[in-house]
């Protein structure tokens, strides 16, 4: 016999009473219903019992709070008049500091103006010297001396470090091998390339416009090149004055052209060589004297 299928039988809510609608926020409800704490609360009705709560009620103690108000005014107000005293005192020493500090820049000022003056005098005497009675002797002189700009035929020598080079570690220099791995030119690869266009026959050199002599120094400075201590930024431009034919061609087939090639091909340094109709190097910006002799006078001459 097949039983029917019953209703599911009504089923009423436990409690008719609607909800909270705070009832899931109990904790935030509780906090804002007791917002002192118990603890607070209990000590200041025990206070308030004993009658300790408040302002002190007897005279002694009224008075001993007047005392330490008296006294604590006493000693803002001596404060601010001390610091109001020593403001102009205060005010004046740094104003005679400042004075002092700006009578030293002047003179710091004067001082490198003199030097410069002095410098130039120097220079454009010794400059004058190489250009007295000698034919043309004393214009060879004061070309090879970097005391006068040079104008002429030459070639044109550009070298940059390789693309996407770094320090290396610690910024040292090469070591062993006499190359680089860091893909930097350095301060010796620029005396190997300067050494091999004077041997190649160039008569005059600059780099970025710096004139060489033959005291010239190159050097390094961490990851800088030096010359005559004055510091160089990539791409290096060469400019060698001089036989625009042959410089060039002696310059590749010489042991520090190959050098050049090596670190070309081998470590990315790039650079290129093109010949140039006119190129125009400027005067040595200073130049040191350390020896001078008198020159022999030759026999018969009066």
């Amino acid at each position: 016999m097949c039983g029917m299928s019953q209703p599911p039988p009504h089923r009423t809510p436990a409690s008719s009473v609607p909800a909270r609608p705070d009832a899931s926020m109990s904790l935030l409800t509780h906090v804002m219903d007791h917002s002192l704490d118990e603890g607070y609360a209990e000590a200041t009705a025990r206070r308030e019992a004993d009658g300790t709560a408040g302002l002190p009620r007897t005279l002694k103690a009224k008075l001993g709070l007047a005392a330490g108000l008296v006294v604590t005014a006493m000693v803002v107000t001596l404060g601010a008049a001390e610091a109001r005293v020593d403001a102009p005192v205060l005010a004046k020493e740094r104003q005679e500091l400042i004075d002092r500090v700006q009578r030293a820049d002047e003179r710091a000022d004067g001082l490198e103006q003199n030097i410069d003056r002095l410098r130039n005098d120097v220079a454009a005497r010794q400059r004058a010297a190489l250009k007295q009675p000698g034919g043309g002797q004393g214009e060879l002189v004061a070309m090879l001396s970097g005391a006068t700009e040079v104008r002429g035929p030459g070639i044109k020598l550009v070298v940059d470090d390789a693309k996407g080079s770094t320090a290396g570690e610690g910024g040292k220099p090469r070591e062993n091998s006499g190359f680089s791995d860091t893909g930097r030119l350095r301060d010796r690869d620029m005396q190997k390339i300067v050494n091999g266009l004077w041997q190649s026959g160039a008569e005059a050199i600059s780099i970025n416009g710096q004139r060489l002599t033959e005291l010239s120094a190159i050097r390094a400075a961490g990851d800088a090149i030096l010359v005559d201590n004055r510091p160089l930024v990539p791409p290096y431009e060469v400019l060698a004055v001089g036989d625009k034919k042959k410089l060039g061609p002696a310059f590749q087939e010489s042991a520090d052209g190959q050098y050049l090639h090596v670190l070309q091909e081998s470590y990315g340094i790039r650079s290129t060589l093109s010949p140039a109709d006119e190129l125009r190097l400027p005067a040595a910006s200073s130049l040191i004297v350390r020896t001078a002799t008198a020159a022999e006078q030759q026999k018969g001459a009066s």
